[in-house]
């Protein structure tokens, strides 16, 4: 994987680069869709391709491991072949499903003991395991498995989580460096930094994971309960850090202004499930604001559902329909909603790229925060 840095905003630390994979090239800033049991809901792949633009989508080695599981993504020659997705694709470690798990899951230094949640089989994620079903997967890109601290964490259960998550990060590249891709294709192992709300913890994660000389870094355990502000000015702490000529990745982030606050402070890659979840519950986002397609006031609105809106469904339907489609609980209803919001956030960074190219950035984005915090 290679990672080119090609524009740097002249007032803050927004950036724009290209990710060259053995799938495909990424322009960056770059939202990934999130696919985690090898389908990003209610889309199809033609759809995600050539209306929403996506450029990478994302598995998750959790969930793809109980179901269908690895021997039978292995049979299909990996998770691209198995979905038929041929552009580039990340699998997140499993560490945050593991850590949402609370009540079924023990940690201890060999690994994480942890139950299904869909039938309470017993399983074990040593970081070793993980490494292997990642290959398995085989993802372009694949995440090391840590612990995800919760964000209203003291500071002693912090520090011990962290020093545990770097213990495993060891584990995971000696795994990693000695074993090979299993399908003719490279594939890059990326560290997570950790450390919760605490500035000399995440410097401490950000030291240790700069150090690996991997082909990009994460930014994790964010987005999981901590103040916006706490969030952001940990985004800063580890951004000075990281390796500016490598790609970094804040995962599980987030609303639209979250990524335009992050893509300033320097993050190049994101992934949230709130465009299709939020969409599925009938929330639309919009250059001008959030539509809640339930309220009464799209009854007898027949204009079309975003007339600035980027893809097919935003011309093709009016509100009046797709609220018709929530209130009768049609399954259209939610592809609508799941299709639009994709495109959106991907449009989102789409203009946050040409505005860095372009030198007015900072002014753009501060036009589009206000606008994006309405309620329509």
């Amino acid at each position: 994987m290679k990672f080119e840095l090609q524009y740097k905003d002249t007032k803050t630390n927004a950036r724009a680069g290209l990710i060259t994979t053995d799938h495909g090239v990424i322009e960056t800033p770059i939202f990934m869709p999130v696919g985690t049991q090898g389908s990003v809901k209610a889309v199809h792949m033609t759809e995600l391709k050539e209306d929403i633009k996506a450029q990478i989508i994302l598995g998750n080695t959790y969930h793809l491991y109980l179901r269908p599981g690895i021997e039978i993504l292995k049979q299909a020659g990996g998770l691209h072949k198995f979905n038929s997705w041929n552009g580039p694709i990340l699998t997140d470690s499993g560490g945050f499903q593991v850590f949402s798990l609370a009540e079924n899951r023990k940690l201890h230094e060999e690994g994480a003991e942890f139950r299904s949640h869909i039938d309470g089989s017993k399983h074990l994620f040593t970081p070793e395991k993980v490494m292997d079903i990642e290959r398995t997967i085989g993802a372009d890109i694949i995440m090391a498995f840590d612990e995800c601290c919760p964000g209203d964490a003291d500071y002693n259960y912090a520090k011990e989580s962290l020093g545990l998550t770097e213990r495993w990060l060891d584990r995971c590249f000696n795994r990693f460096n000695s074993t090979d891709p299993m399908y003719g294709y490279n594939q890059s192992l990326f560290p997570i930094v950790q450390g919760c709300v605490y500035p000399d913890l995440r410097i401490r994660a950000a030291e240790n994971v700069a150090s690996k000389g991997a082909d990009g870094n994460a930014i994790g355990g964010l987005a999981v309960g901590e103040p916006t502000e706490k969030m952001y000015e940990m985004i800063e702490v580890v951004n000075d850090i990281l390796p500016k000529d490598k790609p970094r990745y804040l995962m599980g982030v987030g609303t639209p202004v979250n990524l335009l606050e992050a893509i300033e402070r320097g993050v190049d890659m994101f992934d949230c499930i709130m465009p299709t979840r939020n969409g599925r519950n009938g929330q639309l986002f919009t250059k001008y604001g959030t539509m809640n397609m339930r309220n009464q006031k799209w009854e007898n609105d027949f204009s079309p559902l975003d007339t600035e809106g980027t893809s097919y469904v935003d011309s093709l339907y009016s509100k009046a329909y797709v609220r018709h489609l929530f209130k009768t609980n049609e399954l259209l209803g939610l592809q609508i909603a799941s299709i639009h919001n994709l495109a959106f956030y991907l449009w989102l960074v789409g203009e946050a790229r040409k505005h860095i190219i372009a030198g007015d950035f900072s002014i753009w984005k501060s036009g589009m925060v206000t606008q994006l915090s309405n309620r329509l």
